[in-house]
């Protein structure tokens, strides 16, 4: 039987460790184990954490993808409450990634600070101009490469988690502001209101357990 859940953002064994110590009974992520292409061989880390699990009966949940994407509970949807941003519609064919408005325009700066504020981290920005932002694409996590989407459909800029080095190049060329406020920091709110919605709904105990990542 369920009665306490602990959340986090990914199985680490310091999330696993934390989760012990609280008699967890089910741990809930978004990065979980056993990724496609992953080597399916048990050693290493990957048979510490698993023993872990196991020796101390714990359940692990891990949602990827469907986490990204729910329009209420996602990290997205989640993102957007924290940072003012109303979602319009959703910026690819497989519902990840959001696009929208804020309620006013945004000196760049302003808006900047605002994300430094609420997520507890100071983004970067790649400028695509001068102008200020009013419409807007984003997607938490290592999803940098949507720019062009995003380019697409001519907002003002898009905000992700990660920066690769081509990113740069295509946010000045294409004239749209790009931000990236973190892969962890954008990514640590679908999992809390996750794991508030089943506790409030099975009448469980939830804490989230917030491991530090700079990423």
């Amino acid at each position: 039987m369920v009665r306490r859940i602990v959340s986090g953002v990914t199985a680490s064994q310091a999330l696993l460790n934390r989760a012990v110590d609280l008699e967890a009974d089910l741990i809930l992520v978004h990065h979980g184990y056993f990724w496609r292409g992953e080597d399916p061989c048990v050693t290493g880390i990957k048979r510490q954490r698993l023993q872990t699990l196991l020796q101390h009966n714990v359940s692990l949940l891990a949602y990827h993808l469907p986490l990204d994407a729910h329009p209420e509970l996602g990290n997205n949807a989640q993102l957007a409450q924290l940072l003012g941003m109303q979602v319009e519609g959703v910026l690819n064919k497989d519902g990840v990634g959001c696009y929208g408005c804020l309620a006013t325009s945004q000196p760049v700066n302003a808006f900047l600070a605002q994300i430094e504020s609420r997520l507890g981290r100071s983004p970067m920005l790649v400028s695509g101009g001068n102008h200020s932002i009013k419409t807007l694409a984003w997607c938490s996590g290592a999803a940098q490469n949507y720019i062009h989407q995003a380019a697409d459909l001519g907002v003002d800029a898009y905000l992700s988690g990660e920066i690769s080095e081509q990113t740069v190049h295509i946010a000045r060329e294409r004239g749209i502001h790009y931000i990236a406020a973190g892969h962890h920091a954008t990514e640590r709110y679908g999992v809390q209101a996750l794991g508030a919605h089943l506790a409030e709904t099975f009448q469980l105990e939830h804490h989230y357990i917030e491991i530090d990542n700079p990423v």
